[in-house]
């Protein structure tokens, strides 16, 4: 066997959708997309989300004083289990001890909170 009998298995590949050929291919006129809505139009689709790791202020009073925390130390104690897109802080509780909080983004009630508590917030 030499390279240029390689072939794939049979039934493994498919050849392509060739849209807007008229007639024969059967995806003539609106190329399968359908008559109406976003998805048929050019640069129609969905919007995507980003999916902050969110962390309210209340539950940062496990650390002890005066800790730097980081989304890995927020990994490694166990209070986020996994980071998707970034990490949140938001305002909700209350916040008894003197942080260095290090996130990539903070609500302004979790920054008032923050520094009402004698830390700094800072985003990374």
């Amino acid at each position: 066997m030499k390279l240029h009998e390689l072939r794939p298995a049979a039934g493994s590949t498919k050849s392509r959708k060739r849209v807007g050929r008229g007639t024969g291919s059967g995806l003539g006129t609106t190329a399968g997309r359908g008559m109406n809505g976003q998805n048929s139009r050019s640069g129609g689709g969905n919007f995507t989300r980003k999916n902050w790791t969110i962390v309210n202020v209340e539950t940062l009073n496990k650390f002890e004083d005066g800790t730097e925390i980081t989304p890995e130390v927020l990994l490694e104690a166990g209070v986020l289990s996994k980071i998707e897109y970034g990490v949140k802080i938001l305002g909700d509780g209350e916040l008894t001890k003197k942080l260095t909080v290090k996130a990539n983004k903070f609500t302004q009630s979790a920054i008032t909170k923050i520094e009402a508590a004698g830390g700094k917030a800072e985003v990374i």
